[in-house]
């Protein structure tokens, strides 16, 4: 259509469930710089077509609108031009199917803006870090690493990442090798629903942490003033892990009133 906004093309699709992508675009022209963990804005045409594995769209799409959500950029924060991004399928959704049946070579709209205030950037550099995600939460803890893991080898940095499943637990290549090439790196995946396979742990991550796993596996203290928290997934976890570290003397972190817990709204 003349009037496209697009301005950006799929160069990778990568399926990792039927419902679980990672994709990777070129825009047009080159982003400024951005901070590790921000996010942009991502959008197709409702004329587009959905994935034959979607539902009905419980909201019906109008032919002619651009249809935008955000998504956080798994990207290092040194690329300019391509981004990757970790995405979920809502099938009765309306972008979500239209951004399942994109191949390499179709075009979609990115937004120019890369903004946020969920940023490793934001931690001082003599502090810990541990990053709790479920589902595509993991995503800017993603950019994190591949932008920071190697400049702050003094600091320990671990990831807790909660799945039902073993294929659930997106990036856990690229997780598990970071775990066994950089001795300040812990990598703690659980499951709550793991097959006879597994040999990890089989926990809630709210129970991990009351139980002192995660300071046992990686040697990181559950104190405001040694270490920060970032929370992304799921609600229910994100409130229930935030009541937990509120006890142990933590506030969420804000522009206004900087704090040792940050916490990204969720969205799919």
């Amino acid at each position: 259509m003349e009037d496209s906004k697009y301005n950006a093309t799929v160069v990778g699709r990568i399926e990792m469930t039927p419902d679980l992508i990672i994709l990777k675009v070129d825009v047009d022209e080159p982003r400024g710089d951005f901070e590790a963990g921000q996010y942009t804005v991502l959008g197709l045409y409702g004329y587009e077509e959905r994935s034959p594995n979607s539902t009905e769209e419980t909201v019906p799409s109008e032919d002619k609108k651009l249809i935008q959500r955000p998504y956080s950029i798994a990207s290092s924060k040194h690329q300019k031009r391509q981004f990757e991004f970790y995405i979920t399928q809502v099938k009765s959704g309306q972008l979500t199917p239209r951004l399942f049946n994109l191949n390499v070579g179709d075009r979609l709209y990115v937004s120019k803006r890369i903004v946020g205030t969920f940023k490793l950037a934001d931690t001082p550099e003599g502090n810990d870090i541990v990053m709790i995600a479920t589902g595509t939460g993991i995503a800017p803890y993603i950019s994190f690493l591949r932008s920071y893991i190697t400049n702050r080898p003094e600091q320990k940095m671990a990831v807790v990442q909660g799945a039902a499943e073993q294929w659930d637990l997106g990036y856990s290549s690229e997780l598990t090798f970071l775990d066994e090439g950089f001795s300040n790196f812990f990598y703690i995946p659980t499951l709550t629903d793991a097959n006879e396979t597994w040999t990890g742990y089989e926990m809630w991550i709210e129970d991990m942490l009351e139980d002192g796993v995660i300071q046992k596996e990686t040697g990181i203290h559950i104190d405001p003033e040694q270490t920060h928290f970032f929370l992304c997934g799921n609600p229910v976890m994100v409130e229930n892990v935030t009541e937990i570290l509120r006890e142990s003397g933590y506030h969420r972190h804000t522009r206004k009133n900087p704090g040792s817990m940050h916490i990204e709204e969720f969205w799919s």
